[in-house]
């Protein structure tokens, strides 16, 4: 169990500053061989030379902010994790396949509301229809134990599941069923964001975890 920050491409501040840079210098040779190769009989007009000045001050803040703006950037990244520290080891409920072992898998479903009845669709990894079993109509936590719809035990791997909800035995709609999962590590997703990585590889943003409790 560890926190595990990514190396990721160059971000778009650092990008953004290697250009300015860049111009920057470009900028300041320009202006030394233009004060180098003036005219003695008709130097650069005081006005022009205050206005180039002005200019290279302006590029010279821009780069500065930009230093400062990729520094925050990187320090708002490491306090997520460290905040997120202590979900390792804890379950969350979040909207992910989950990989089934053999253990039963805690599920909540989220009936609508006029809805009479419910049925949990399962699929594997492939998308593929593996069951259909009517559940109570409930939100409460729902223990699915890798049943399949002939009754046979599933084999282990990675499953998703739908709610459908039904009034009269007509369809009220579809929605995905988050599952309670144990938080394995976090890791920058590069963009100041912590992706949380659970059993099997599954990752998601720390910001999809709609609960959180303590692993039984």
């Amino acid at each position: 169990m560890e926190i595990t920050p990514v190396q990721t491409a160059p971000s778009v501040a650092t990008q953004s500053r290697s250009a300015i840079t860049s111009d920057f210098d470009t900028f300041l040779k320009m202006l030394t061989a233009q004060v180098q190769n003036q005219d003695p009989m008709d130097p650069l007009d005081s006005s022009q030379f205050a206005v180039q000045l002005a200019t290279f001050s302006g590029v010279e803040q821009q780069v500065r902010t930009n230093q400062m703006l990729e520094s925050l950037s990187s320090q708002m990244g490491v306090m997520n994790m460290a905040q997120l520290a202590g979900w390792i080891g804890m379950e969350a409920r979040v909207d992910i396949p989950v990989q089934f072992d053999g253990a039963p898998v805690i599920l909540s479903p989220n009936p609508a509301a006029l809805a009479d009845k419910a049925v949990l669709v399962t699929r594997d990894n492939l998308g593929r229809e593996v069951s259909r079993t009517e559940i109570p109509v409930a939100a409460g936590p729902y223990e699915w134990t890798g049943i399949d719809s002939l009754g046979m035990s599933l084999p282990d791997g990675r499953y998703g599941f739908s709610l459908e909800s039904y009034s009269d035995n007509q369809l009220l709609g579809a929605n995905p069923v988050e599952v309670y999962a144990t938080v394995q590590e976090a890791r920058g997703n590069g963009t100041g964001g912590v992706m949380l990585v659970f059993a099997g590889g599954v990752t998601a943003d720390a910001g999809q975890v709609s609960a959180l409790r303590r692993a039984n």
